[in-house]
């Protein structure tokens, strides 16, 4: 019986019980190793899209935006170039993506009005892997009009074009980019460390979706895969780079040197989506036999929050930038209103976490289990840990990210 598609059919536990799901691991490894044409956000504008799901980005975007602005007034404008051109890496999809663009074009050509040098034209590239939403993040842009608009009123602040790509590979051409900037993206890394997924292997990461609090072993795998990544990113836009140009990154991160530590205060790392109530979510699969034990095991998510030694050092190795700024800051996960209103309503609490968890990993966890059913049925066990635990609900949790801002050399 296949098992590939088993849709709503009500014998999917016996079909995957049937050698208990023998060739997991291979399958398993395979969309592991080709992570750039399976993750991304949740596409679309429905409730699990990653457009309705981005608060915390938005609130960590909201709050760098001033060092955003000083990194920009610090920069040397660019005289007699017709075009600067401006890239987000790992856009996304979403008014996130929007304004950020918005608020640096805008930025920019307040300083040549400053400077009553007049401004040039301006092209912006949203880049990011090939099953992104390119579709609904275009149908977004201002200046996309309806038939029947008068051609004067589409206003170009800027002219887009869509890069779809890695950026821990190289994009665009060398010195193509005066302005690079990439907002809570860089903490997804490149793939899965192959130690991670060898069970014979002491960084085997057995019972767990993720490696806050794991095995040593683990950790380091994951440690050493994301300095690998950082160093790639960096390289790659010292080449696409003109000298003098901007590269601003906002990414996920924590405020100490100890990796095993993902996310700061205790509250914090039982409340974060990717730990508890993640684990209790596959571990009712395994008891209920939609999959077994190994199919669990072997589902890991490629995140991991660096710590500015860890960025400082990747940024020294590379020896192309210069660094402005360099802060680690906190974000709420949501509002007291939004609190106080799901003590409330805790079933509508799970739902909203669900809905995060949804716009964030549905791709790979598609992928893993192959199967729209069983992924459903994740999110549903998910929905229904995080409602029930009124403990965690009266908690707050909170978000590191780290922010920095660099001049091309």
């Amino acid at each position: 019986m296949d098992c590939s598609n088993v849709g709503s059919d009500p014998s999917i536990s016996i079909c995957l019980s049937i050698d208990k799901c023998s060739k997991s691991l291979s399958y398993q490894s395979s969309w592991t190793g080709d992570l750039q044409r399976i993750l991304c956000m949740q596409g679309g504008n429905g409730d699990g899209s990653y457009a309705r799901n981005s608060e915390a980005p938005a609130s960590a975007i909201a709050l760098s935006k001033e060092l955003l602005l000083d990194a920009i007034n610090c920069m040397s404008l660019f005289r007699g170039e017709p075009s600067l051109r401006i890239a987000d890496l790992g856009c996304g999809t979403g008014i996130n993506t929007l304004s950020a663009i918005d608020f640096v074009v805008e930025s920019i050509k307040k300083r040549y009005a400053g400077e009553s040098i007049p401004a040039p034209e301006f092209e912006a590239f949203f880049s990011d892997l090939p099953l992104n939403d390119f579709n609904t993040l275009f149908r977004s842009l201002p200046h996309v009009c309806p038939r029947g608009i008068d051609e004067k009123q589409k206003q170009h602040s800027y002219y887009a074009a869509g890069v779809p790509g890695s950026f821990y590979e190289r994009l665009f051409p060398r010195g193509k980019l005066h302005v690079a900037i990439s907002l809570s993206a860089l903490h997804w890394m490149s793939r899965i460390p192959e130690a991670v997924l060898d069970k014979s292997s002491p960084a085997w990461n057995q019972g767990r979706a993720w490696i806050d609090g794991a095995r040593k072993e683990v950790v380091e795998a994951y440690a050493k895969q994301s300095e690998e990544d950082l160093k790639s990113f960096l390289r790659c836009r010292a080449e696409e780079m003109v000298p003098g140009g901007l590269l601003f990154i906002l990414m996920a991160g924590r405020s100490d040197e100890h990796p095993e530590n993902q996310l700061g205060d205790p509250y914090s790392r039982a409340k974060h989506p990717f730990t508890h109530a993640m684990d209790q979510a596959w571990n009712d699969l395994v008891k209920e036999n939609l999959i077994d034990e190994e199919t669990r095991d072997a589902f890991n998510i490629p995140a991991y929050m660096r710590s500015k030694e860890e960025i400082e050092r990747a940024f020294n190795q590379c020896k192309a930038f210069d660094i402005k700024s360099l802060k680690f800051s906190r974000v709420m996960e949501h509002s007291k209103e939004k609190q106080e209103k799901w003590i409330r309503d805790p079933v509508s609490y799970g739902k909203t976490k669900a809905n995060l968890v949804h716009a964030t990993l549905r791709p790979i966890i598609d992928a893993h289990l192959r199967s729209s059913h069983l992924s459903q049925e994740i999110f549903k066990r998910f929905e229904k840990r995080v409602a029930e635990d009124m403990k965690m609900l009266n908690k707050t949790c909170y978000y590191g990210i780290i922010v920095v801002s660099a001049i091309r050399k």
